[in-house]
């Protein structure tokens, strides 16, 4: 029977709160980094501003120094961003690496109830704490390029013009994170509703209650005036469809009820 790494508890990523929702599976936390398009990565901006920053980035779970490894082992988080931003910056003048916590959220449901306390969303998060350091080698910040690149589609990196020449090495810096703990939390299935009120006929009589499935969906590729391949390449279109059957399958599923065949819409 094989064994599953978790990230150990500590005051930093200790769920308190609905403590059955929380996770701390090293694959279930990487996935759903992996999986998030864009995550949120804060981290203390330094001794002029009393506020906590927090910015948009493009990044993905990995390890150079064992690249076969799967999301169910210790890995790295790689971030991309531009060579002057602040974070990248900071995590310059940071010898031990800047503190960064990296978020990722995804909304799987609506959950519909008979009170307005009793909503929710059917969802999973993920947040990660480490320190962020710059990745200086060029051969694992190429990797790393890689790495991102072929996270936001499938086969691209081969698809485009590579190796990146020099300016696009020089503005482009990649941050590894080495993270030190993590959590995620998970919530599925319907309406949880008090017996106060599911035992109320005059409520439950005109109140309507369910689960509305939510998954991100990618449209049909459009090409740019300046294209000139005529079709759209298929590891692009194989990666739309695949995306699309995994995000809407798991929404339903996440529902765990009964679906509704066609003829009961």
């Amino acid at each position: 029977m094989g064994r599953t790494l978790t990230y150990p508890k500590q005051p930093s990523n200790t769920v308190n709160r609905y403590k059955h929702r929380a996770t701390y599976d090293l694959q279930t936390i990487h996935t759903i980094i992996n999986t998030t398009q864009v995550l949120h990565v804060s981290f203390p901006p330094g001794p002029n501003t009393p506020f906590p920053a927090i910015i948009p980035m493009i990044g993905q779970m990995g390890s150079h120094a064992y690249p076969s490894s799967g999301p169910d082992e210790p890995l790295d988080c790689y971030l991309h961003g531009y060579v002057s931003s602040r974070i990248m910056n900071l995590a310059r003048e940071s010898p031990d690496g800047l503190p960064v916590c990296i978020a990722a959220s995804k909304v799987d449901g609506l959950i519909l109830s008979l009170t307005p306390n009793s909503h929710s969303y059917n969802y999973r998060s993920a947040v990660l704490h480490g320190y962020a350091s710059l990745v200086e080698e060029e051969e694992e910040k190429v990797w790393a390029m890689r790495l991102i690149t072929e996270s936001v589609v499938e086969g691209r990196w081969e698809g485009s013009r590579v190796p990146p020449d020099r300016a696009e090495m020089s503005s482009t810096v990649i941050l590894r994170v080495r993270v030190v703990d993590g959590s995620g939390k998970i919530r599925d299935g319907g309406v949880s509703d008090e017996k106060k009120d599911t035992g109320n006929e005059d409520v439950t009589g005109r109140v309507w209650t369910g689960v509305v499935p939510v998954w991100e969906t990618f449209g049909n590729p459009i090409p740019d005036p300046g294209n000139r391949v005529a079709e759209v390449p298929e590891y692009i279109t194989r990666f739309v469809e695949g995306m699309n059957e995994v995000n809407s399958r798991y929404a339903r599923e996440a529902v765990k009820v009964p679906l509704p065949t066609e003829e009961q819409h």
